[in-house]
């Protein structure tokens, strides 16, 4: 049950992505230049909502499970986000410490708030949605 709870939950992640792909683009063509440096903080925190939104509308199809479920399921979404960050800059051609720079809270940069919220999102929704066994 786990690994195809694991697999699904996946799929979850998956559906973040895209979220993730738009905000920057909101962040670098609208925000950024009507906000300037607020415009960072701002799209953290869009990010986290998108995050938060669809961790609670999918899930609960998932099923209940133990907590141990809801705690690998965050450390496989953080680290699919992780994976997923470094192929893309990569593929981008930027180099490794500029994407190193987006973990840098002193810049404004909420990145790695929202990496953390993505590892604790599945448990805390898990929780507030009384799905956990």
């Amino acid at each position: 049950m786990e690994k195809k709870f694991l697999a699904k939950s996946l799929l979850i992640w998956l559906s973040i992505t895209p979220l993730a792909v738009l905000n920057g683009g909101l962040r670098e063509y609208i925000l950024a230049p009507r906000l300037g440096a607020a415009a960072q903080p701002v799209s953290g925190l869009l990010l986290l909502l998108c995050v938060f939104a669809v961790a609670y509308l999918f899930i609960p199809r998932l099923g209940k499970a133990g907590r141990p479920a809801y705690r690998k399921m965050g450390i496989l979404w953080v680290a699919a986000t992780i994976v997923f960050e470094f192929l893309l800059g990569s593929a981008l051609g930027m180099p490794l410490g500029e994407m190193l720079m987006a973990y840098n809270i002193f810049t404004g940069n909420l990145w790695l708030a929202v990496v953390v919220f993505i590892g604790f999102a599945p448990s805390i929704v898990a929780k507030m949605r009384g799905i956990v066994n």
